[in-house]
């Protein structure tokens, strides 16, 4: 049964309903490369070794970027907060052809060449490591912290879900 009609089986709702109340931040994940900058919101992101710096993040098979992170061996994340909620938009809603995500918002370009929103509270830019896991639906993918910059202070959204066997 598909994770979406699982939630709706009384004997998977309790865990459902449980596994929705994990908080995660909410991110940008974007990779940049000879084709172009790419991206995808993420809320499956997690800090995992500090040295070196480590963060993990897990993505959808169904996900375009997953290809790309892999041939441009790296990704950086943009750490959205409450002045940059804004930003998800465009990941979500209808774009003209020819637009993408990016058009018109404030980027910045890290010294490894990984564009990152200006807006963001923090932004990190990994460089991939080797292997990764794969977990049914989701690969789960390392990256070390080679650069990142709190932009401002304040305090990043939360996500909840009611549903924690689906987005």
């Amino acid at each position: 049964m598909p994770p979406e009609d699982q939630s709706q089986d009384p004997q998977f709702s309790a865990v459902a309903q449980a596994l929705g109340r994990i908080p995660s931040g909410l991110f940008i994940v974007t990779t940049t490369g000879n084709s172009g900058t790419t991206g995808f919101v993420a809320s499956l992101v997690q800090q995992v070794g500090f040295d070196p710096p480590t963060i993990a993040i897990a993505v959808s098979r169904e996900r375009g970027p997953f290809q790309a992170i892999h041939e441009n061996g790296r990704f950086s994340l943009s750490l959205l907060d409450k002045s940059s909620s804004g930003l998800m938009g465009r990941f979500f809603g209808n774009l003209k052809e020819g637009e993408t995500p990016f058009d018109g918002q404030q980027m910045h370009t890290t010294s490894a060449g990984s564009s990152v929103f200006s807006d963001a509270l923090a932004w990190y830019d990994c460089k991939l490591q080797e292997g990764e896991y794969n977990n049914g639906d989701h690969h789960v993918l390392f990256g070390v912290v080679e650069e990142a910059s709190l932009s401002h202070e304040g305090e990043p959204l939360i996500h909840l879900r009611k549903n924690g066997l689906g987005y």
